[in-house]
């Protein structure tokens, strides 16, 4: 009788549980996609240059404008 007498009184303990570790999954994914998101944003911000500008050589070579 123990196993199925203690089913019940622990039956809702161990489904909180079960959802405050779902909870905490899902948490952990979304950080790694928005960090996974902002590290991708933070690429191609760098990577973009003014279309509508000629590029010159001096563009190409100095490293000083970059910055």
């Amino acid at each position: 009788m123990g196993i199925h007498y203690d089913y019940k009184s622990t039956r809702g303990a161990k489904a909180m549980e079960k959802q405050a570790k779902r909870e905490k999954k899902l948490a952990e994914r979304k950080a790694k996609r928005a960090a996974k998101d902002g590290l991708i944003k933070q690429k191609e911000e760098t990577k973009m240059h003014d279309i509508s500008k000629t590029i010159t050589l001096e563009d190409l070579t100095n490293p000083e404008k970059n910055k």
